[in-house]
């Protein structure tokens, strides 16, 4: 993963100072590009360790298109728990834990109709499944993609969706992925975004008869925060293990039906982790 560790230190020797919404303060790149090949092994960072569990189980509540901060608490899964509080929220006329229009309400009923209390009712367009179907049926189409951003919504949740668009490609029996990142913390996102979108490239594969390909990043605003630049310091003083490998269920056909007793890393042998306040 010396790639990733690239984007630490361009970070570190070419960001520019910014202010921020958290009011943190970053070093920021704008619009940069890394590409990893998915056939040399899964993409999990090497030199910290990240909590593969998250980002497994976060990822299918994606694709479940669940919104309910519960059920991610439900299988030890804290990470969205600052935006999940009763005071943000409330700020949009929802309980505790209700996230409201984010990632799977968007992948699974995108422009769906907001009912009188406050949920939706399930006429959106379920862009996951139309992706797949899509794939099987015409694989050299160059509309396989999702959309995460929604201008109608984007200011209805606490965080707007950061990775906001991915497209696929097929060729020679291979699935390629880019995503577009509108906002990417380098330090504590970054891991987890890349990881889970190798992910998604292996599940979608395995149920279109594919072979994962390439993932590409694309990232619009790739920033480090100013309380996580001693952090990336230490990351970059630690040399790189060899990458784990990834096994699913062969038997699963249906991308809906993973669980996550159907998903294993093999071979990962991180350095220990590095703990960095989350800015919100």
């Amino acid at each position: 993963m010396r790639t990733y560790l690239d984007l630490l230190d361009l970070l570190l020797t070419k960001g520019r100072p910014r202010a921020d919404r958290t009011g943190v303060g970053t070093l920021g790149v704008f619009g940069h590009q890394v590409r990893f090949d998915l056939r040399a092994g899964f993409p999990l960072v090497t030199t910290k360790k990240v909590h593969m569990r998250s980002v497994v189980q976060e990822l299918l509540w994606f694709i479940a298109g669940r919104t309910d901060n519960q059920w991610l608490q439900e299988r030890g899964v804290s990470i969205w728990n600052e935006w999940a509080t009763a005071e943000q929220c409330a700020r949009f006329g929802r309980g505790p834990g209700d996230l409201g229009p984010v990632y799977g309400h968007q992948w699974r009923n995108f422009g769906a109709t907001r009912l009188p209390d406050g949920t939706y009712a399930q006429d959106g367009r379920d862009q996951l499944r139309a992706l797949i179907a899509e794939i099987k049926k015409n694989p050299g189409s160059r509309r396989l993609l999702i959309t995460g951003w929604n201008p109608l919504e984007a200011d209805q949740v606490a965080l707007p969706p950061c990775h906001t668009l991915f497209q696929f490609q097929v060729s020679d029996g291979e699935l390629h992925c880019q995503l577009y990142q509108r906002s990417a913390d380098v330090f504590l996102g970054v891991p987890f975004n890349i990881a889970s979108y190798a992910l998604l490239t292996h599940l979608i594969a395995q149920v279109s008869g594919l072979r994962a390909g390439d993932f590409i990043h694309t990232f619009g605003d790739l920033h480090l925060y100013n309380n996580h630049v001693e952090q990336a310091k230490l990351q970059l003083s630690r040399a790189p293990r060899p990458l784990p490998t990834l096994a699913l269920n062969p038997a699963i056909t249906d991308l809906f039906a993973f669980t996550f007793e159907d998903i294993t890393v093999n071979g990962y042998d991180p350095h220990p982790a590095i703990k960095a306040p989350v800015a919100v």
